[in-house]
């Protein structure tokens, strides 16, 4: 295998070029179709994208075992065991079918269970989050650090859990959570993509994030930028983030995570 500053770079052009595939889309409504859960759409963009980065990923990596978003991706050995590419193609459906340009495209690299390379591109406005294990995160070619103050000081991001919305345990928990925290933070913003999202707390935009469920190849790749930035992730009990199931997601400064606890 090439050097891991290498494999990085590989990744991250290979997103570049999955990138040109939804800018290329047109007539995306005309492509969508829903899989199991409420309001959870796929498009045909969704499936080419995670076709190619599995092509191309799987000849840089032949060794490595995929879990991915849409249908036909399964890891063959233990997470802990070698490496594990877990891929969103396209994070923000909703948002690409109706022409927001905030979607992304999200590749981790696990390495023996642990999030080793993460790369986030938004391919609408160019800009490419990444990150190796112990190397620091970065936006492009610019070091980025998650902000250190207080949630006074803050933008609070957030996420729906709109596949189960009719679960009243995410509808109500989620509301009653902004409900607390709303007069503490600045204001709130909801992206449509849990990556991007946790990566715009690694760049210091926002300083809190939080869903109450999310799959793992949804904050898997953010994860590594948001801790190479010195931001904290765990569930929202404070625990450790998983990779083989779905969990809840706090994300944030330092500080802010802090208070999460304390408001």
């Amino acid at each position: 295998m090439n050097n891991s500053t290498d494999l990085k770079q590989q990744i991250m052009d290979i997103a570049r070029e999955a990138g040109s595939i939804m800018l290329s889309a047109h007539d995306i409504e005309k492509t969508q179709s829903e899989k199991a859960g409420d309001f959870n759409l796929v498009t045909e963009y969704d499936v080419a994208v995670q076709t190619f980065l599995i092509k191309k990923l799987k000849e840089l990596l032949p060794e490595a075992s995929f879990i991915g978003e849409e249908a036909g991706l399964d890891s063959h050995k233990p997470l802990e065991d070698g490496y594990t590419f877990v891929i969103d193609p396209i994070d923000g459906t909703s948002n690409f079918i109706h022409g927001m340009m905030i979607s992304v495209i999200s590749i981790c690299l696990l390495k023996d269970g642990k999030g080793y390379i993460g790369v986030v591109y938004n391919p609408y406005n160019g800009e490419m989050f990444h990150a190796e294990k112990g190397k620091g995160a970065f936006v492009n070619d610019r070091k980025i650090s998650a902000r250190t103050d207080g949630l006074e000081h803050n933008l609070l991001s957030f996420g729906t859990s709109p596949y189960h919305r009719n679960e009243e345990h995410y509808f109500k928990g989620t509301f009653e959570t902004l409900e607390r925290l709303f007069p503490k933070c600045l204001d709130l913003r909801r992206l449509g993509s849990a990556a991007l999202d946790i990566c715009y707390i690694a760049a210091g935009r926002t300083g809190l994030f939080f869903e109450l469920i999310l799959q793992p190849y949804d904050y898997a790749a953010a994860s590594v930028i948001v801790e190479e930035a010195g931001g904290v992730i765990t569930d929202m009990n404070g625990d450790p983030i998983r990779f083989d199931i779905p969990v809840s997601i706090l994300a944030g400064g330092p500080e802010c995570y802090r208070e999460f606890f304390e408001t």
